[in-house]
């Protein structure tokens, strides 16, 4: 027997946040009350529509396997929301239901990147995505962007590094961690940089619906050949049912069908049934007031971060997640939030988990819990800089 495994194996980096979960979920064990900002999952439970559409679905007896491309009229629903959410009329046959926005992401990455290929990246950005990709033997070419493009890549990024092996992009918009948006005209001038250098793009839409002043425009508006990943966990909040979706251009489906049919068969069949309460109009409006409830709670955090001296360079429009600079504390992000962690019980993610550029710099707070939780928070956290700095 060998006594190594793959270099694939040995070159994906591990996932800090969920790391730092299990530490925080240790000392719980110990007693100790972890008020958890660390995890991009919301703190609101399954709405009950969707719970009692679950249990109908059990009871009816379907739980045998669904076709690979996911329930028929799961898919139609969601061809109906991008026609009342964006005015797109989007083919159902377009639309293929995943095991979570990952699982879209492998089929694409399985698609459109060879061997040896790379997809330009924002740095910082989600870090399962770069990973994915070497799954394929392929891999991320992170660009380093800050606040002065909000975070996101811009057609002079794509000029600036763009080369032969460049499949295309992935784009993320609301993005994690930093919460920003790109806007209709900027994601058509990404658009034009893809078609001018023949590449593919990809948009990462998984926070749609989690924005605070402005919808997310989709790719899909100023693309019809956009690759669109999307998934049921965050504004649906139906993070552990590992439930998603892709939209393809029509002439991709019959290859994307070959990929699930061999990796995944299907998505769970009671998480599609439960999901297609998700579009009752009782639904949405359990929905839209826990957005509303985000929106507080990010306008509470991002205030009394910056009390603090945490650096807030561009106030996040989506998602639930604000990226601080941490440079008035230290230059080592991941020190500093075991720090809090072990001494004030109060979990949030260091840059590493992000990319490279800056990391040790910033640090992730996910405002997943209710107000009163964030106050008790920034109680621990004033305290714990206190004995930082002394």
């Amino acid at each position: 027997m060998k006594n190594s495994f793959t270099r694939r194996s040995k070159s994906i980096e591990p996932f800090q946040v969920m790391a730092l979960l299990a530490k925080a979920k240790e000392l719980e064990a110990k007693g100790k009350q972890v008020i958890h900002l660390e995890i991009g999952e919301p703190d609101f439970t399954t709405a009950e529509p969707i719970l009692q559409a679950a249990k109908a679905a059990i009871d009816a007896g379907y739980t045998q396997y669904t076709p690979a491309l996911g329930l028929p009229e799961l898919r139609q629903a969601i061809a109906k929301l991008y026609k009342d959410r964006y005015q797109l009329d989007i083919d159902y046959q377009r639309i293929l239901i995943t095991p979570g926005g990952s699982g879209a992401l492998l089929l694409v990455s399985g698609l459109l990147v060879e061997a040896g290929q790379h997809l330009l990246m924002a740095d910082p950005g989600y870090p399962c995505n770069r990973n994915f990709l070497r799954m394929v033997e392929a891999e991320a070419k992170m660009i380093a962007t800050d606040h002065t493009t909000n975070y996101q890549l811009t057609p002079q990024l794509l000029d600036k590094y763009w080369n032969h092996n460049t499949a295309g992009i992935l784009i993320a918009s609301p993005a994690n961690p930093t919460g920003t948006m790109l806007n209709k005209a900027e994601l058509a001038d990404l658009a034009a940089s893809c078609k001018k250098n023949q590449g593919y793009f990809i948009s990462d839409e998984i926070y749609h619906g989690l924005t605070y002043v402005t919808s997310a425009p989709s790719a899909l508006e100023v693309d019809d050949n956009a690759f669109i990943l999307n998934s049921f966990s965050k504004y649906y909040g139906m993070t552990g049912w590992r439930l998603g979706w892709l939209v393809a251009p029509l002439n991709a489906i019959a290859d994307l069908e070959k990929f699930a049919q061999n990796i995944y068969i299907s998505a769970t069949s009671i998480s599609q049934y439960a999901a297609l309460a998700c579009f009752e109009s009782t639904t949405v409006a359990i929905l839209e007031e826990r957005r509303a409830a985000f929106a507080k709670r990010r306008d509470y955090l991002l205030a009394a971060l910056t009390e603090l001296g945490f650096k807030i360079k561009t106030t996040p429009e989506g998602a639930f997640y604000i990226y601080a600079d941490v440079s008035n504390f230290t230059d080592d992000a991941y020190k500093f939030c075991y720090y809090f962690l072990e001494n004030q019980y109060v979990a949030f993610t260091p840059g590493i988990d992000f990319g490279n550029y800056k990391a040790n710099q910033h640090v992730r707070f996910a405002y997943t819990q209710e107000i009163a939780v964030l106050e008790h928070a920034i109680e621990r956290i004033a305290k714990g800089l206190q004995h930082w700095q002394a």
